[in-house]
């Protein structure tokens, strides 16, 4: 495997409620495509 990038920000799905520590590419990426788990949109403020 390798370098993991650290957990910088935890996102809480506005729509199902699911939780999990992410990195900046995969917040970016749950910007771009919802969440993983309900296809719900995603605003930055899903972000600490």
């Amino acid at each position: 495997m390798g370098s993991e990038e650290e957990a910088e920000y935890t996102f809480v799905c506005p729509e199902c409620g699911e939780s999990l520590d992410v990195n900046a590419s995969m917040k970016d990426a749950l910007l771009d495509r919802g969440c993983v788990i309900c296809g719900a949109s995603v605003s930055r403020s899903a972000f600490a």
